[in-house]
């Protein structure tokens, strides 16, 4: 018989980057932590966890945590309709641009989203899936097709990236007009270590990686960068109409765009309220997203 407690320190432990701040949250002592997850470990005959800075699970660990976000939507969807849960506490990985585009309305349209506590954990599309690998996330919305095991994929649509600057910035930096080797030596806005549009967009046009970054960890912070005239990036199509439309922001490469397909990844145990969350976030998708 699995010690579900333990299995909520493992998950504190590695949600939380350490076994003091999983303390605070479970509000037991450190050591009670540390126990019950050495008791784990004693009673499967092997770690679930590596004591790494930060703590990182083990295959045996990563099994547990998924299993641990499974039992989690079971006990939503066998509670009686008279017992519906005052609260539920959704934690999902998601990449910034969604956030800050399409997916609120989503979030909102859910018939129970009155009763959903929103963790929005943000993470590159190239990447958020390892949230989902880990068990860390009930949900995640990713450019990945392949499903996790225990898990299923459905697909969202496309959001569609232009590569963009401010005509002072243009004016400043491409020596040449219809040429766009002068991206090269231009600043280039970075999301994140893992944000890789730029460079896939640089090899589109035939050209190597840049020289020169500005890392920006925000996405409307990435819009502001770029219309203040500190480098380009690719930013979202319909999170720019209208500067485009003002001419604060204009497409240094017209004929070049990046096509990011968007997946919701859930667990096959999924309860009636994540089902619920699922199709409005579909829904809000196909009216946003770009449908191919």
């Amino acid at each position: 018989m699995i010690d579900y407690r333990a299995l909520e320190a493992l998950a504190a432990v590695i949600e939380h980057a350490g076994f003091e701040r999983a303390a605070r949250v479970l509000n037991i002592s450190q050591s009670a932590v540390s126990q019950r997850i050495r008791q784990l470990e004693f009673k499967l005959g092997q770690p679930v966890l590596l004591r790494t800075s930060p703590p990182r699970l083990t295959d045996l660990g990563q099994r547990l945590s998924n299993h641990l976000q499974q039992v989690k939507q079971l006990e939503q969807g066998v509670l009686l309709q008279d017992e519906e849960p005052e609260e539920l506490n959704i934690r999902l990985a998601v990449n910034a641009d969604s956030i800050d585009t399409w997916l609120a309305p989503a979030l909102a349209a859910c018939e129970s989203s009155n009763r959903m506590n929103f963790d929005l954990v943000i993470e590159d599309q190239r990447v958020g899936l390892q949230r989902m690998k880990n068990g860390e996330v009930m949900a995640c919305i990713c450019e990945s097709a392949q499903p996790v095991n225990g898990g299923m994929a459905q697909k969202l649509g496309t959001l569609r990236y232009l590569a963009l600057a401010s005509p002072d910035f243009v004016a400043c930096y491409q020596s040449k007009p219809r040429s766009h080797q002068w991206l090269q030596q231009a600043p280039c806005l970075l999301f994140s270590g893992d944000d890789q549009l730029q460079h896939q967009f640089l090899n589109k046009l035939k050209l190597a990686a840049p020289s020169r970054f500005q890392r920006v960890p925000s996405s409307r912070g990435f819009v502001e960068m770029a219309r203040a005239g500190l480098g380009f990036g690719m930013m979202p199509e319909i999170q720019v109409r209208d500067y485009l439309q003002s001419g604060e922001l204009i497409n240094v490469a017209p004929k070049t765009v990046i096509d990011v397909p968007l997946y919701w990844h859930y667990w096959q145990t999924e309860s009636e309220y994540m089902a619920q969350l699922r199709h409005a976030v579909a829904a809000q998708a196909a009216h946003t997203l770009i449908q191919k």
